[in-house]
């Protein structure tokens, strides 16, 4: 699978915008992601290995919340999205 990296994480992937990781599903191409790139895990796990609230992934334009979260099988060719929620407002 191919996973895209959001900018602001860039910095912990070789400054690169995608990479090709192995793994049948999600989780493991997450894991094998952040093994290759330590420093990625903290900004997408928590402590106990899940998957950070504030990070929404999806497979092929599909958000994994909706199918098997990091369950979801995915195969060559797919291409998998980190993206960050990003909060703001104005106080007025």
């Amino acid at each position: 699978m191919k996973i895209h990296i959001p900018t602001p994480l860039r910095q912990y992937a070789e400054k690169k915008s995608a990479l090709d990781v192995n793994g049948r599903t999600v989780g493991e191409g997450l894991r094998n992601l952040t093994a290759e790139h330590p420093e990625l895990k903290k900004h997408l796990f928590t402590d106990e290995g899940k998957l950070r609230a504030f990070v929404n992934v999806y497979v092929n334009d599909e958000d994994i919340r909706y199918l098997k979260n990091v369950q979801t099988a995915v195969k060559d060719g797919d291409d998998v999205s980190i993206v960050p929620s990003i909060a703001g407002g104005m106080n007025l």
